[in-house]
């Protein structure tokens, strides 16, 4: 009698049945029971021997945690969140071991933001490389059709007025092979696409920017991006309070946004979208661990990360390279780490604590040649075996 009343207990009392976040497979029909703190082991086996149609395959009953793990039909799983000792339910789900992937002979940056010291030659990265998010490259467009994006980009809009869907620049297919690239890229599983705002001579104006932030903040709903979005503007100009409001207004939409720090060798506060304060804004380093000589800097810069001579995709033909330098390159090591991180699952989705997880997490005190004001951190992706 006590199990039918249960079943009639208003929805508001009733346990919820939780989703493991991000797990590759859920096992249907099996859940986790979790009884309330100070619930008695006897209650516990009390409860299960009232349940005639569980057959628990574990009890949990010898610490403060205490439940019971079981196959539950949906009419018993009805019933158990009615028990009134019941905290919450959640679904089984098969853990693995956790497969790092080692790449060797890779890009300087790439290995600097996978160790503790320079000089590496690896990247080292869990193999989830950002699987399951998505990633916007505000910039010059995207050559979708290199090698290094395997099909996972995509050209989406152009604000540069020159009513081309191409990158005839390269940059903005640099920042995206930095981004996801299957060599060069952080998050190597990524969707990238493309919002083009700049031209093939690099130069767009600020409307056509703010039409850009504005696209990706009415499209992100949109995709399938189950683990989270980022985005990145490498890209800047003289402070600009429509470019900073509107790319606050992004982040406040969910989405991570990771900027150039500017390379003027000058305080970041003087420049757009550098100055958003809850922009991820990026500066540069090069190889030795020293601050790049054109990065910005100053108490608005939130994280460094390798801009100085960076291998990545170029247009002109599929497998074609660049090596370039600045703060544009930095930027998308960032986003890149974002996104990586969001596919991992161990980070903040929210976009601002986001950025103050991979600022708290980074290499501490590596960087030289910076002002007092400055933060010191470089972007580290958590490598648990980094050197």
């Amino acid at each position: 009698m006590h199990l039918s009343l249960a079943t009639l207990l208003p929805l508001a009392l009733a346990a919820p049945v939780i989703q493991p976040r991000g797990a590759a497979q859920v096992i249907p029909g099996s859940y986790i029971v979790k009884f309330k703190d100070g619930t008695s082991s006897t209650k516990v086996q009390d409860t299960i021997n009232s349940l005639p149609a569980v057959n628990p395959k574990h009890v949990y009953r010898h610490s403060k945690f205490k439940g019971f793990a079981a196959d539950l039909s949906s009419k018993t799983l009805k019933t158990v969140q009615g028990l009134p000792e019941v905290e919450y339910i959640e679904q089984n789900a098969v853990f693995t071991i956790n497969d790092y992937v080692t790449q060797k002979d890779v890009p300087w940056g790439l290995a600097r933001i996978s160790h503790r010291s320079k000089n590496q030659t690896s990247y080292i990265y869990d193999e989830s490389a950002g699987a399951g998010t998505c990633s916007y490259v505000i910039d010059t467009g995207i050559y979708v059709e290199h090698s290094q994006f395997q099909g996972r980009a995509t050209f989406l809009a152009n604000f540069a007025n020159d009513n081309k869907l191409a990158d005839g620049n390269g940059h903005g297919t640099h920042v995206a092979g930095t981004i996801g690239g299957i060599d060069y890229g952080v998050a190597k599983k990524t969707t990238l696409y493309a919002v083009k705002v700049l031209n093939a001579g690099g130069s767009g104006t600020t409307a056509g920017v703010i039409a850009g932030i504005d696209f990706v903040t009415a499209d992100a709903p949109t995709r399938n991006c189950p683990n989270g979005t980022v985005a990145n503007m490498s890209l800047g100009g003289g402070r600009s309070t429509a470019i900073n409001n509107a790319a606050a207004a992004l982040v406040k939409s969910g989405v991570f946004l990771a900027v150039a720090a500017g390379n003027s060798n000058d305080d970041s506060s003087w420049y757009s979208p550098a100055s958003e304060p809850t922009a991820c804004t990026v500066g540069a380093t090069d190889s030795a661990d020293t601050r790049a000589w054109f990065s910005n800097y100053g108490s608005l810069v939130d994280i460094f990360a390798p801009g100085v001579d960076v291998l990545s995709s170029w247009i002109g033909g599929a497998t074609e390279t660049e090596t370039i330098s600045g703060t544009s390159m930095a930027s998308p090591h960032i986003a890149g780490l974002a996104a990586y991180l969001l596919g991992l699952g161990t980070a903040p989705k929210e976009p601002v604590a986001l950025c103050g997880y991979i600022a708290t997490t980074a290499t501490k005190n590596a960087i030289t040649d910076l002002p007092a004001d400055t933060v010191n951190a470089l972007g580290f992706n958590g490598n648990p075996a980094a050197e």
